[in-house]
């Protein structure tokens, strides 16, 4: 939905759902990333994307904790996969870690202050999360301020002891006391400091108290407005991925069919640990009965992954006898789970037979996806229409319904990039690993920014959405073309319904370092507004950028950096869709710490104002020397030339090449004093 408010608002109504079941902390949002389309939880995480991630978590926690009920942030972190999820050992450098992995923990940590942050299963870098110090104490208490509980997954403590040194509070399940035995004696031995346990203690009773202190024993949850608010929900989460010829809304006055199980029986909700039992589940084909009586055809089983020719012969029969046909397709509870990852990105042979022939006798097909993580589509150029509904929970054949008919205008957009195949991701390489072995090799290129980098086409791609009308972009200004360290940036642009209908838009704005001297992606997500507009109807878009917006994480200092110099502030509807762009020059006395030596390089020392000042004229006069080429001058060329060849050479070797006495060691490195001294200053 990319909805702030309406993350909220769903977090209220799940509190007020705990307050009258007597539950006090309520297990989730999950915000991990999304790393590959085939991990089996993807369905309970919000994006490829870290700053949209930790905006949806931090939104949702702030509804749920505002009825009294604690949330649990998880899993902390890094879960990624449910293949070996138990022992998987995952190696991934501290940049990553820091910009993909755990920054929207760190956005929610910071901006809902949960009650409770739940670790994961995984080691990571050789640590299990559950006594990994580093991970629960120096980042999580230490770096971002929390002062909650720390709670393992089920299942997820390896050494308890070590877990208590390292900062994990409560291990669920209790362990029938075995390993509290072991803490006892921990501490008797002199191998844990009562003073570890004491802090464990003191978190479980604030828990408690602020479970106590929230308590309304008096709540009561009407479940039909909650049923309701789900469909709201799911019709502002549904996606158009696709609507040629306006085959959408659908023609009331035209004889319409739905095909498909999914039509009668939606899977609504992923399996494992998230599964419910819903107060009621509202299917497309009873909901259309309140627009159209619609013709419907069961097309497939799910059972099994085999063409049933009575089901199929039906439903062809049945696409010929109508105007319009809207499949319902997407994958059965077996494709996708906790508990195991997919191992490829297929919809059932049977559904995509039941595509073709449904096409080769109706032009005119809508197809409906029904899917928690994406998929291939090699029906996408054989039909006029798609919706991506997703996993929408009980009330989806009502919100699907809302959508087809035109009672509501989608407005959901991509939270995740739809690669064309799965080889195309960039994690394919690397996923799910060797054993309990695995490397994010892909370091910082997840989801968007790998496929921009790389220049490769996507089926569709981050923050994508179709919608019943059109937006015009315009008027973008920015509160100054010039910022420096400390100081926060407006950037406003104006958006327009052009349509005739009313309807949301997302407004999307990136950031992208133009000259960066580390490798970036080409530009990253750092803002986003949904806005909604009647027919005709402008308002004005207002983003805030603080400094966080153009950084990346410098491990030399262990903190997150700045370079100065020209940043481009891209607006748009999508990743691949930027309406408006403006250029704002970032300035900043911050530097990282160099000292230069004999083995730096002439590029090195000149890309800065200091060793410039010092080396440029020798820089010049060497590359000058260098410009002749069987006593022809080349000119400026040859300079290029010249410095794209000693670009990568050291100082040393200057000595080497040049005759004059003047140049020497001792005078290189008496310049090179003079320039690590300029430094300091």
């Amino acid at each position: 939905s990319f909805d702030r408010t309406l993350l909220e608002k769903m977090g209220k109504a799940l509190g007020e759902e705990c307050q009258a079941e007597d539950v006090s902390v309520l297990l989730g949002p999950g915000c991990n990333i999304k790393r590959s389309p085939l991990c089996g939880r993807n369905f309970e995480y919000f994006s490829e994307d870290p700053f949209l991630a930790g905006e949806m978590a931090a939104a949702h926690i702030n509804g749920v904790q505002s009825k009294g009920v604690g949330a649990s942030l998880k899993h902390f972190a890094c879960n990624n996969q449910e293949t070996r999820r138990l022992t998987i050992d995952e190696t991934i450098d501290e940049r990553t870690l820091r910009e993909i992995y755990l920054c929207a923990f760190e956005n929610a940590v910071k901006n809902a202050k949960p009650w409770t942050v739940m670790c994961s299963y995984n080691r990571i870098n050789g640590v299990h999360s559950s006594q990994n110090k580093w991970l629960l104490t120096d980042v999580l208490r230490k770096g971002w301020g929390f002062n909650g509980l720390v709670v393992s997954d089920w299942g997820a403590v390896d050494d308890r002891i070590e877990g208590i040194k390292a900062g994990l509070d409560l291990e669920m399940p209790a362990s029938y006391g075995k390993n509290d035995k072991l803490i006892v004696e921990a501490v008797e031995k002199g191998e844990l400091d009562i003073s570890e346990v004491d802090k464990c203690v003191r978190n479980v009773l604030n828990l408690i108290q602020k479970a106590e202190d929230g308590y309304a024993p008096a709540t009561k949850w009407d479940k039909a407005k909650h049923h309701e608010l789900a469909r709201k929900i799911s019709a502002d989460c549904s996606v158009l991925l696709k609507n040629d010829d306006k085959i959408l809304p659908l023609d009331k006055g035209k004889k319409i069919a739905f095909i498909g199980l999914f039509a009668d029986k939606p899977r609504f909700q992923g399996g494992g640990s998230s599964h419910i039992n819903a107060t009621e589940i509202t299917s497309a084909l009873k909901a259309s009965e309140e627009y159209c009586e619609a013709a419907y055809a069961q097309g497939y089983v799910t059972d099994k992954d085999e063409t049933d020719e009575y089901l199929l012969n039906e439903a062809i029969d049945t696409a010929k006898e109508n105007d319009i046909v809207v499949i319902f397709a997407g994958l059965p509870d077996a494709f996708e789970s906790e508990g195991f990852d997919r191992t490829h990105m297929h919809m059932p042979n049977c559904q995509l037979k039941l595509i073709d022939e449904i096409c080769k006798v109706n032009e005119n097909t809508v197809v409906v996806l029904h899917n928690g993580s994406p998929i291939e589509m090699p029906f996408k150029d054989k039909v006029k229409g798609i919706l991506e509904v997703y996993l929408g929970g009980q009330a989806v054949g009502g919100a699907t319904s809302d959508i087809l008919f035109g009672k509501v205008n989608p407005s959901g957009k991509l939270a995740e990039t739809f690669p064309e195949k799965l080889s195309d991701n960039p994690s394919y390489l690397n996923f799910p690993g060797v054993g309990d072995k695995i490397s994010y090799n892909e370091r910082i290129f997840v989801g968007y920014r790998y496929y921009e980098k790389k220049e490769i086409e996507t089926l569709f791609p981050f923050g994508f959405g179709l919608s019943y009308t059109s937006f015009k972009y315009s008027n973008m200004t920015v509160s100054s073309e010039e910022i420096s360290d400390d100081k926060t940036l407006t950037v406003t642009c104006e958006i327009t319904n052009t349509g005739d209908v009313s309807g949301k838009e997302i407004v999307q704005l990136y950031v992208k370092d133009k000259h960066s001297s580390v490798v970036r992606p080409i530009k990253e997500l750092k803002g986003f507004e949904k806005v909604s507009l009647k027919a005709g109807e402008t308002q004005k878009v207002v983003f805030k950028l603080d400094k966080r917006a153009f950084a990346y994480y410098e491990t030399d200092i262990e903190d997150w950096f700045v370079e100065y110099g020209e940043y481009e502030i891209m607006v748009g509807a999508a990743s691949n869709d930027i309406r408006l762009t403006k250029s704002v020059y970032v300035s900043t006395d911050a530097r990282l710490p160099v000292h230069y030596d004999l083995n730096s390089t002439l590029y090195d020392m000149i890309s800065t104002n200091e060793g410039k000042a010092v080396f440029g004229e020798l820089a010049e006069q060497y590359c000058k020397m260098m410009t002749d080429v069987n006593g022809i001058s080349l000119g400026e060329a040859s300079m290029e030339m010249n410095m794209a060849m000693f670009k990568d050479t050291p100082i040393r070797c200057i000595i080497g090449y040049d005759s004059s006495p003047l140049i020497s060691r001792a005078k290189f490195n008496e310049m090179l004093d003079t320039v690590n001294e300029m430094l300091e200053k």
